[in-house]
């Protein structure tokens, strides 16, 4: 009985543990000027499954985000912001998209506000 009490306790210590291992944080930088530019970012990361958090950092252009690795790549969440519109580090938004972004919103040309 014993081992049955010990087991039941301990299986779950181990399942939640396991979760733990599936999450991985990285902080890069994606361009950006504006609060608009803030939500566009955040809602093309937050598009995936598995991206669980996601802060841009508007005066930084850093990028918090805590995502599953077993669902989505980083390679893919970096896709998908360029796909957005921003770039960020070596993923480039195409330039149909970047001339489609608002006129607060063009990174390349204007500073941040």
């Amino acid at each position: 009985m014993k081992k049955y009490i010990l087991l039941f306790l301990i299986v779950p210590f181990f399942a939640f543990s396991q979760s733990n291992e599936k999450s991985k944080k990285e902080i890069f930088k994606v361009d950006g000027n504006c609060s608009m530019c803030k939500k566009r970012i955040e809602k093309a990361a937050l598009s995936l499954d598995g991206v669980k958090y996601v802060n841009w950092n508007k005066k930084t252009d850093d990028l918090s985000i805590i995502y599953n690795n077993n669902k989505v790549g980083i390679e893919e969440i970096r896709t998908k912001i360029a796909q957005s519109g921003h770039d960020n580090g070596e993923y480039f938004s195409e330039s149909e998209v970047y001339n489609k972004l608002p006129k607060c919103c063009k990174y390349k040309d204007s500073e941040k506000h």
